[in-house]
């Protein structure tokens, strides 16, 4: 009888301590719950204070006040020195053919680069960043849109046929937002390109090169001093071709130009200006690199040489191709 007595004290002893302890742990996870909770909101609130910083950090946070969806531009005070990055950038257009520069044409100045599309052309957007503008103006960009991008230029697309995209919009590099088209005050279909900075028009041929489909580099240092001299240059290598005006036959290739008679002997400027003529072929839908190459007495490599084009890189209907 007395060592069940002693075995009995001894299991209630057991039970009281365990019960205790399992006690003690649920107070202790009770208690930690709270502090759980806590740590977690610290750290959503951290990392949210972390994606603030970064995007504060972003060019366009730095150069723009306010967000309006009131104006397609409002000049404001440029800086002295700016370098624009433009890198991730895409062609608005695969088109090659500039039809009218920047600067003074017809008594007043022309704020962007006219480049030759067609109606219902694709047009994208030049960098990722989001959509500030969508309107129509009559007596002016017709259906257009002005994109605010995140190093800081906004970018204007003019006289389009349609636009797809919204106000408030987050687009990226290479998305499409419109097809060319010739609303507002145009003569002619045509893509109308701005590229602003504070405001201010800046010659998009400082930065894009639509002949060569690509940007003049990783970045662009816009400078006070020198950007008058600079833009004039950029005007000179990468402006309109010959007098800008362009027949869609002429840009497509597809007829040859009837060509005056010239005296038995040429003049030295006049054979090499000859030799310089440039054609355009644009594509059709069903139309092959070789089928462009053969009608315009071509080989496959001389079209993809002409046109800065790898083995790799498909050609698609719409494109403007150097044919000579």
């Amino acid at each position: 009888m007395k060592l069940k007595r002693i075995i009995k004290s001894l299991a209630l002893g057991t039970f009281f301590t365990l019960a205790a302890q399992t006690a003690a742990a649920q107070d202790m996870l009770a208690r930690q719950a709270p502090v759980d909770r806590k740590m977690k909101a610290v750290d959503t609130l951290q990392f949210q204070q972390l994606l603030d910083r970064e995007y504060s950090g972003l060019p366009a946070e730095e150069l723009y006040a306010d967000w309006e969806n009131t104006y397609a531009h409002r000049a404001t005070q440029l800086p002295d020195k700016y370098r624009v990055d433009l890198r991730d950038f895409c062609m608005p257009t695969p088109s090659r053919v500039v039809t009218s520069n920047f600067g003074s044409r017809w008594g007043r100045q022309h704020k962007g680069l006219d480049i030759k599309v067609y109606i219902g052309d694709t047009i994208r957007a030049a960098f990722s960043g989001k959509v500030r503008i969508v309107r129509y103006e009559g007596k002016g960009y017709g259906k257009y849109i002005v994109i605010r991008h995140h190093n800081g230029l906004e970018t204007i697309y003019g006289h389009l046929s349609k636009q797809l995209v919204r106000e408030n919009q987050e687009v990226r590099a290479g998305d499409v937002i419109g097809l060319g088209g010739n609303t507002g005050r145009s003569t002619g279909s045509h893509l109308h390109f701005e590229t602003r900075l504070c405001g201010v028009a800046l010659n998009p041929a400082l930065m894009f090169d639509f002949r060569a489909q690509d940007v003049t580099g990783d970045f662009f240092v816009y400078n006070k001093r020198s950007y008058a001299s600079e833009s004039e240059k950029a005007t000179r290598l990468r402006g309109k071709i010959g007098n800008g005006s362009y027949t869609p036959e002429q840009v497509r290739g597809t007829q040859a130009v009837a060509k005056p008679q010239q005296p038995a002997k040429q003049s030295a400027n006049t054979a090499t200006a000859s030799r310089d003529a440039k054609t355009y072929h644009k594509v059709a839908k069903g139309e092959t690199a070789y089928s462009i190459a053969k009608k315009h007495g071509l080989t496959v490599e001389q079209l993809r040489k002409l046109n800065n084009l790898d083995k790799s890189m498909r050609i698609h209907p719409g494109q403007i191709l150097r044919c000579s």
